[in-house]
């Protein structure tokens, strides 16, 4: 059995740490065993990527940084099927998922990276004084050693998303990886080391929160800022870690995402789209639709239709083609899910479909399995339509005018993304921008340019991501002056 070990300085650790195992949410059995990075390895990746910047990758132009980029994309490709694998093994997700959605991105997301500094540029002016004329223009500079900590629901996805523009702006990484999905972020250690990516640049370390690589790797002094994808609470935890240093952040957080459905929606197209965002990834994604809300007249079909939906999803094995859906990460995370089904029921909501736990047989009883739960019967006030839960579940209400609908998707404290299915433009355009959310849809989900702003508000986070946007958090912006 091979473990997995930190990447520091462009080779791989010994320390002899703690080990712990990570098994596959399928069916339990052991995947892989992960050495934990203690202090001295975190150590050694923070003066890793230092040593980096002030040497041969902080020398780079970004015309350089360009090329090592495309390299990388290039290089995913190659080694699309070892990254699929290392997927689909940490997460249990079906491989036609994982390979449309997880591995094409990360290629995509340095090609997109390496797009974005090849054309940026930055502003100048020339002023005009009493005694003259003066020329302002500004210099991006790197933002030094960036602490990259990413979730285990799309793990090489947002990896890449944050990885790629940190390195097209010149920065150094030190990864810490979740501890559930380990697996592709060494296996990228391989992939830039082999793209001639210079020893330092990118690092790894392994490990959990509290006690271990997260809090040594956001506590450090030598980390310059930190970007984040996970729940909120643990973002709260790393803004008190890096409050008395006042570092930057940028964090894409949790979820409570709506959508509204007009009468005068195309159904059949409304109901494959909540589909998709309720049930996708097994509802583990921070995008997901977990409340759903139906004008009146429709509610029932939209309803029957959504609920037989949920009840033609297929478990099974990643490799076999007829499965559709895959666990959860972990029983760890299963037990979150069916507390909150259990919470529903307790508020008197009404199952329309699904809840508890599939019978798979004795090959599946070691996994993380559930079936999904739509519900009614449900409102604003009940802690199951105010709480992220991050499953394959949705609550559905009905609403009666437009004003109503916007009040409704905006009663939360999350403001990450909506979906508004309707088939009046006027109505679709006036709705998606009342909206309280980082991203809104209409009459789709997911669709995404990744030159385009992603973040969320409130709970949802701080900062944007994607093209230039990822620039402004990543690159520090020195203003020179120049008497003419």
């Amino acid at each position: 059995m091979t473990v997995l070990k930190s990447f520091a300085g462009g080779r791989f650790t010994d320390s002899g740490g703690d080990l712990f195992d990570k098994v596959s949410p399928v069916d339990g059995t052991l995947v892989t065993r992960v050495e934990e990075a203690d202090q001295g390895v975190v150590d050694r990746a923070v003066r890793a990527a230092r040593a980096a910047l002030d040497g041969a990758w902080g020398r780079t132009s970004a015309a350089e940084r360009v090329v090592v980029l495309r390299r990388i994309a290039d290089r995913i490709d190659e080694r699309f099927d070892d990254l699929l694998a290392a997927e689909v093994a940490d997460t249990g997700k079906p491989l036609d998922l994982a390979r449309r959605l997880d591995v094409s991105r990360a290629a995509a997301n340095f090609r997109a990276a390496a797009d974005t500094i090849a054309a940026a540029g930055l502003d100048s002016f020339l002023t005009e004084t009493p005694a003259g004329r003066a020329l302002n223009y500004a210099l991006r500079k790197p933002l030094g050693v960036v602490a990259v900590i990413v979730p285990w629901n799309l793990p090489l996805l947002l990896l890449t998303w944050k990885v790629a523009p940190a390195l097209a702006a010149g920065n150094a990484v030190v990864v810490k990886p979740s501890e559930e999905t380990p697996s592709s972020a060494t296996l990228l250690a391989e992939i830039i080391t082999e793209a001639g990516t210079p020893d330092g640049a990118y690092n790894v370390v392994h490990g959990f929160g509290p006690g271990s690589a997260g809090e040594f790797l956001t506590t450090h002094p030598g980390v310059d800022g930190v970007t984040f994808t996970g729940e909120s609470r643990t973002g709260s935890a790393i803004m008190r870690a890096v409050a008395p240093r006042v570092l930057p952040v940028s964090f894409e957080l949790g979820g409570k995402n709506a959508a509204v459905v007009f009468d005068d929606a195309d159904l059949a197209k409304t109901v494959d789209g909540l589909a998709r965002s309720t049930f996708t990834n097994t509802g583990q994604i921070c995008l997901c639709t977990e409340r759903i809300y139906v004008q009146r007249g429709v509610f029932d079909e939209v309803a029957a239709g959504l609920a037989e939906r949920a009840d033609a999803l297929r478990f099974g094995r990643p490799d076999d083609p007829e499965t559709t859906t895959g666990p959860l990460i972990s029983r760890r995370h299963r037990q979150k899910v069916l507390s909150y089904y259990e919470l529903a029921e307790q508020e008197g909501a009404k199952l329309l479909a699904g809840g508890g736990v599939p019978d798979l047989g004795e090959e599946f009883q070691g996994g993380a399995w559930v079936r999904p739960a739509l519900w009614t019967g449900l409102d604003n006030s009940h802690r199951t339509l105010r709480e992220e839960i991050f499953g394959p579940v949705a609550a559905l209400m009905p609403f009666d005018t437009e004003d109503e609908a916007i009040r409704l998707a905006n009663d939360t404290d999350y403001g990450l993304a909506g979906a508004v299915w309707t088939t009046n433009l006027d109505r679709g355009h006036r709705v998606a921008g009342a909206l309280r959310v980082g991203m809104s849809w209409v009459n789709t989900w997911y669709l995404r340019d990744l030159r385009s702003p992603f973040g969320g508000n409130g709970l949802s986070g701080i900062g944007r991501e994607g093209g230039v946007h990822s620039l402004h958090f990543y690159t520090q912006p020195t203003n020179v002056c120049v008497a003419l």
